[in-house]
């Protein structure tokens, strides 16, 4: 087994372990196929983030590929704000028709659904085309803690401080909001939620000492990382990155808990033409058979995994799971 396909296998293993009332009938529903998609009408990409981080660069490069391998232009669109609650709505709400299509993460459906009552369905509301890839969270620091160098001096000066540490989240309900509650709940330490319009300017804060720490996905700090401008603490990847072979997990330093994978696809409206859905799945997974979108992506921390419409409307299925039974078991409180 060659190591890519063992690291998609650790990141599955990672990833997916009350939703509100739908707005659509469910998305294995498909309508009447329209004979000459994609006609030649641009397609809009909707980003469920404002620009910068792990969202925006997926979405940029899927955007240029499929353009390519489709002969029609894909316009990526920035939609940030509420969790991705705003870009989700505005995709279930869009005629089924192969014009409209949404990079969606674990935020949106994943931790979100989980924990919030939301105006859409993630599993009855959309058509899922396929997986991209997955990127593991890693927990970060600036220069408030700049002599922090590892998870046991960081969470031994956070507790010295005696009063709450200001963490930035992409959003309430995403997953750089849940994982610094389950540190909390963890830890014992408290902590109050800074959320913004997307990871980009949370990190931006914790650069600037404005915020204490973060817990992005590592696509959407790798290269903040690699200029030393954040510092990374610990993983939630079940084995450490070669990118960052120094950089520990958690599960080595005793919290196995905290494994999560940040997981992004692509999606469109409930209803879906199955022929459209299965040609756009085929391109995307042969997009993802590039060597050279391969490299790209691995070179940013984010394995490809490829799957089939059944296969990513199954793992979202069991995240969710994963998510539901996190909050419960943990009793982790969320605002929002």
């Amino acid at each position: 087994m060659s190591e890519l396909n063992k690291r998609r296998r650790l990141l599955l293993a990672c990833g997916a372990g009350g939703v509100a009332s739908s707005l659509y009938t469910p998305a294995l529903t498909y309508a009447a196929a329209p004979s000459d998609w994609p006609n030649g009408k641009s397609i809009r990409l909707i980003v469920p983030a404002q620009p910068g981080g792990g969202l925006d660069l997926i979405a940029r490069l899927l955007s240029d590929k499929l353009t390519q391998a489709l002969g029609v232009s894909w316009v990526a669109e920035n939609l940030g704000g509420a969790g991705g609650t705003i870009a989700c709505i505005t995709t279930a709400r869009a005629a089924p028709d192969g014009q409209t299509f949404m990079i969606v993460n674990i935020s949106t459906h994943g931790t979100n659904p989980a924990i919030r009552n939301l105006p859409y369905d993630p599993l009855k509301d959309f058509s899922h085309i396929g997986m991209v890839g997955g990127s593991p969270n890693v927990l970060v620091t600036g220069p408030n803690f700049s002599k922090a160098n590892n998870l046991e001096a960081l969470l031994l000066e956070l507790k010295k401080l005696g009063k709450p540490i200001t963490y930035g989240s992409a959003g309430p309900g995403t997953s750089s909001h849940l994982l610094v509650e389950q540190l909390s709940v963890a830890t014992g330490i408290p902590f109050i939620h800074v959320p913004y319009r997307g990871i980009g300017p949370a990190l931006m804060d914790v650069i600037a000492g404005r915020t204490d720490i973060a817990f992005p996905a590592m696509i959407a700090a790798m290269q903040l990382i690699k200029s030393n401008r954040l510092k990374p603490i610990a993983i939630t990847a079940p084995v450490r990155l070669p990118q960052f072979p120094n950089l520990p997990t958690f599960s080595e330093l005793g919290m196995p808990e905290f494994s999560s994978l940040q997981w992004y696809g692509l999606s469109g409206p409930a209803k879906m033409p199955k022929d459209i859905v299965d040609k756009l799945n085929t391109s995307l997974n042969k997009i993802l058979r590039d060597p050279v979108v391969v490299a790209k992506l691995d070179s940013e921390c984010l394995t490809v995994m490829p799957m089939s419409p059944d296969q990513f409307t199954a793992f979202i299925a069991k995240d969710i799971d994963k998510w539901n039974k996190l909050v419960k078991t943990r009793g982790i409180q969320v605002e929002g």
